[in-house]
């Protein structure tokens, strides 16, 4: 999806996403012309390889939403530490970055908590799910910290929301013909995004 207009600018239908599926696409639309300066996405990891495979000049925005939602869950409704409920606290926090003072404030909040619990957590027993889970959070947020806020140099927004919005209204009318080929599940695909293209113009 074109993040300034909000078109589809591509789409196709696979089995499963991972590299596999993705790197040979992303070099079709690259020989058809596409060279992104700028992309955003989640944080699956073999698609960010591909985009770094085929396009390595392209900037990549981390969906705040999505770091903010993982690293949320990880973390438990109740975190049993107060490592973790400080964590979460500052994690709540990101999706509401909206200046560069904002954007320090942020990094540094999270720099004086590493330094004030990184060997607390560290210590703590991996017997624990929670425990492993309140690392895996931090894990998280140090990968994609580097990519978290591109969005200020690029006009792009900060989250993939617009085309998740997207995906959800077409999954939900997907399954409303599910009967279909596999032949007609890749039209219907096509149309769905064709139509809305005409009504985004």
């Amino acid at each position: 999806m074109d993040a300034l207009t909000q078109k589809i600018v591509a789409n196709t239908y696979v089995d499963r996403e991972g590299f596999k599926a993705t790197n040979p696409w992303f070099e079709s639309l690259k020989q058809r012309g596409l060279y992104p300066d700028a992309v955003a996405m989640d944080g699956e990891i073999s698609v960010l390889r591909a985009i770094r495979t085929v396009w390595p000049k392209a900037q990549v925005q981390r969906c705040l939403f999505h770091v903010q939602r993982e690293g949320m869950r990880w973390l438990r409704t109740h975190p049993k530490t107060q490592a973790g409920q400080e964590l979460k606290e500052l994690l709540s926090t990101l999706c509401y970055v909206k200046s560069f003072k904002e954007r320090t404030t942020f990094i540094q909040a999270f720099e004086q908590w590493l330094e004030r619990y990184g060997q607390f957590v560290q210590s703590l027993p991996q017997t624990e799910v929670a425990f492993k889970d309140l690392k895996r959070t931090i894990v998280l947020i140090k990968n994609a910290l580097p990519d978290m806020f591109r969005y200020f140099g690029h006009s792009l927004p900060a989250t993939t929301n617009a085309l998740e919005s997207f995906y959800s209204r077409l999954k939900a009318d997907y399954r409303r013909h599910r009967g279909l080929s596999l032949m007609n599940r890749i039209q219907y695909l096509k149309w769905y995004c064709y139509y809305k293209n005409s009504n985004t113009s």
